[in-house]
């Protein structure tokens, strides 16, 4: 008989999103909590109220600009990835081929014979996409 998993089967598919979600929640707890401390010692510090309204004002518009600084640095990472792709960087495909024939003609020089057989073999075990 084989062991169950104590694991339920949902919570083991979605693992990354329960993880990333638990360090997504974390975070954002933490960047409010300290938020309110550095908040309510600056407010006493002036001699002002402590207005919750206020903080909640302070608080989005920090988290909000936090945000849009990170999606705009990954909108440029994968923007600038895909130019540079398509452009023929060292990374495109067409670097890929170029290695590719190179290889061909180093297999094909150390081991004549059999490297025509050796390259159909690899063909078929690992076909072009």
């Amino acid at each position: 008989m084989a062991a169950q998993s104590l694991t339920p089967s949902w919570l083991k598919r979605k693992a990354y999103f329960w993880v990333t979600f638990i360090l997504f929640a974390v975070s954002v707890a933490a960047h409010w909590y300290f938020g309110w401390k550095d908040f309510s010692s600056e407010q006493l510090a002036h001699g002002q109220p402590i207005i919750v309204g206020d903080y909640v004002n302070q608080m989005m518009r920090e988290t909000f600009e936090n945000w849009q600084s990170e999606f705009l640095q990954l909108i440029w990472q994968v923007v600038g990835l895909s130019l540079l792709w398509y452009c023929g960087s060292p990374q495109s495909k067409e670097g890929d081929d170029r290695r590719e024939k190179k290889l061909d003609f180093i297999i094909r020089r150390l081991d004549p014979e059999n490297a025509e057989a050796l390259l159909k073999e690899w063909e078929q075990k690992y076909p072009c996409k």
